[in-house]
């Protein structure tokens, strides 16, 4: 039987599927992920399961969408008991690790979304996911300068830098020091916003030489609007693509390696802003697999919420060739044994968005399908 691969998924945050290079965006400079497509298994129809972080990070670790994974409100964690594709890599002989983001711990709603009250939450051992070493943030936004606690970090210390760059070579290190077979996940919360936050020392393209959208209204406060927020978000892009270049760089050649983003942001496009949107711009984000029988381009729908599956097909030695597509996704990583066609095809809608902004109101329904209350609103990114 092969040597199972080792096995790399790297998640940023608020990165759209048309902000990259290789898709054909002029104003993204992504030198790093454009070579990695040419090798890659490009995914061109990759979908979020959720347009919101949290929804979509536990679909993406569970293979089970909201609110049957345990996260029907913002502010949600995820339950103890959940079952993750850490667990079942764990099963298969894996060690699992897991770098930076998390968002998937008890907030307080009434602290401010970005800065260190919510950068310094302490996320115990049994919310962690299952994963056997955890290194990370529950979340806060600061793209500058963050905070880790962890395995080996027991209260939050703060390491000076760019968060991609600290998260990316904290993980290489680890990573490099393992025997395999391992699996793990480094999560990054560029490029969202604050979009005006220093970028490791990248410039973005000036504000008026930015090409926006077709769909981004012409001439008025949005187009303003997005010329303004585009020329740090492209920033970001240019500075996370070179700390995804340099992980990349640190691992074999024969590590199957995932980069993706939890969902994409308006931008203006259709006069809106920020995510929750059932809008392209919103859901549709960037895929790129690198494994044996790339490169291709992949036209079919696919969920995010697939990407455990796909995970257990290398490890259980699945063709290579097939295990990086719609067909090589079978049954959940919990064992649900869900219809994958349907995961694959659709996201979860918890969410109805208001006009200009990301603010939504959440009917949440139980298993069963009873309504439950209208629960909280998930709050505005922060600016």
């Amino acid at each position: 039987m092969p040597t199972p691969p080792n096995i790399l998924w790297i998640l940023t945050t608020q990165w759209r599927a048309q902000a990259c290079g290789y898709a054909g965006d002029p104003n993204a400079r992504t030198p790093r992920l454009d070579a990695l497509a040419a090798t890659a298994v490009n995914f061109t129809q990759a979908v979020t399961p959720h347009p919101f972080g949290p929804f979509a990070r536990a679909a993406i670790l569970t293979g089970v969408a909201s609110p049957g994974n345990g996260i029907g409100d913002y502010f949600d964690p995820l339950p103890p008991g959940a079952r993750t594709v850490a667990h079942a890599m764990g099963e298969r002989g894996y060690s699992t690790a897991f770098f930076g983001k998390w968002h998937l711990y008890k907030r307080d709603p009434g602290a401010p979304l970005a800065g260190d009250a919510h950068a310094r939450i302490v996320v115990p051992p049994e919310f962690r996911g299952g994963f056997g070493f955890w290194e990370g943030f529950e979340s806060g936004f600061l793209l500058n300068n963050p905070w880790l606690h962890g395995t080996r970090l027991p209260e939050p210390v703060r390491f000076d830098g760019y968060q991609s760059d600290v998260v990316c070579g904290r993980a290489a290190e680890f990573l490099g020091a393992l025997a395999g077979p391992w699996f793990a996940v480094v999560s990054l919360e560029a490029p969202h916003p604050p979009y005006g936050a220093p970028a490791a020392g990248v410039r973005g393209p000036e504000p008026g030489a930015i090409r926006l959208r077709a769909n981004v209204p012409a001439g008025g406060e949005s187009a303003s609007r997005a010329r303004r927020e585009l020329a740090g978000y492209y920033a970001h892009i240019e500075a996370t693509d070179r700390s995804i270049g340099s992980l990349v760089d640190r691992v074999a050649a024969s590590t199957r390696v995932v980069v993706t983003s939890a969902h994409g942001d308006m931008h203006g496009s259709h006069g809106l802003f920020r995510k929750g949107w059932p809008h392209e711009e919103s859901i549709r984000v960037p895929l790129l697999v690198r494994c044996p029988g790339a490169p291709r381009r992949e036209e079919d729908p696919f969920s995010l919420i697939g990407l455990p599956e796909m995970a257990l097909a290398w490890a259980d030695g699945t063709d290579p060739a097939r295990a990086a597509g719609p067909a090589a996704v079978r049954t959940s990583a919990t064992g649900s044994g869900r219809a994958s066609a349907r995961r694959r095809e659709s996201w979860s809608s918890t969410t109805t968005a208001h006009p200009g902004s990301c603010t939504t109101s959440m009917p949440i329904r139980s298993s069963t399908g009873t309504s439950r209350a209208t629960r909280r609103a998930p709050p505005r990114s922060p600016n």
